[in-house]
């Protein structure tokens, strides 16, 4: 009797085990709720591919597989969003689970990076520069009257390039047709990153006002007021002047003869 696929809560896939025809397993990346995501190789190429496999309970006729596909697809001129290739098939315990291929993205989880940093935080300067790579991505999925809907440091993948950050986004979530309370949720979530990257709350009263004038205390009234669109805090970033830090007077000491 073949066990109920719908009670199958982890792959563990080893190194070395066939997905499809076409892939082959080099190593885990993680693991969420709705599955779990490995590094793969294609057999034909040697090129490597991400492989996410879905648990079959959170895969119901294959729909978390399907949104996910087709936003891809409408997305795929986006620069933060990950470019998808298409499905394949892997055979566990006799049940056929159906996983997506996508583009491999060398980069590391937002929330470990952050947490190799100097007490675990970015500097205010670099964080400003985290997130208009992120504002500047989001904005083209906007403009496709599209959404995120879950951004947060475990979503993010990032690597430097020069004084530059390279950002991908994870993981989006469906809560139906793009609203314009959506967009306002995506906008919100990325100044909570940048809240979150510099310090978070311990650290707030310490920023300068160039972090503060955008994460508002995180007041979703000021938010939205002052960045009612992903657009304009993109524009924000182009656009503002850093004031100079105060420097303390110093007392000068006489000469000794």
């Amino acid at each position: 009797m073949k066990a109920d696929p719908d009670r199958i809560v982890s792959f563990d896939l080893s190194p070395g085990r066939a997905i499809g025809e076409g892939y082959i397993v080099e190593s885990k990346l993680g693991q969420g709720w709705e599955g779990e995501v490995y590094k793969v190789i294609e057999r034909r190429t040697g090129a490597r591919r991400a492989a996410k496999i879905f648990f079959p309970r959170r895969n119901p006729d294959e729909r978390a597989l399907t949104f996910y596909a087709q936003k891809l697809e409408r997305l795929a001129s986006c620069r933060i969003v990950i470019q998808y290739h298409h499905s394949e098939v892997l055979r566990f315990r006799s049940h056929r689970i159906p996983c997506m291929i996508s583009e491999f993205v060398e980069g590391e989880v937002l929330r470990d990076f952050i947490g190799r940093q100097p007490e675990a935080r970015l500097q205010p300067f670099e964080a400003m520069h985290l997130l208009h790579a992120l504002a500047a991505g989001l904005e083209e999925i906007h403009a496709k009257h599209d959404y995120h809907g879950d951004l947060h440091d475990r979503n993010v993948l990032v690597s430097r390039r020069g004084v530059h950050f390279d950002v991908r986004v994870i993981d989006f979530f469906h809560w139906g047709r793009c609203t314009r309370s959506h967009l306002r949720e995506d906008v919100a979530d990325l100044v909570r990153l940048l809240y979150d990257a510099v310090g978070g709350r311990a650290a707030y009263a310490g920023q300068p006002p160039e972090i503060r004038a955008i994460c508002r205390g995180l007041r979703r009234d000021l938010i939205d007021r002052a960045f009612p669109t992903a657009r304009a805090l993109r524009e924000h970033l182009d656009s503002f002047t850093w004031t100079e830090p105060r420097r303390r007077r110093s007392r000068a000491r006489p000469r000794r003869r």
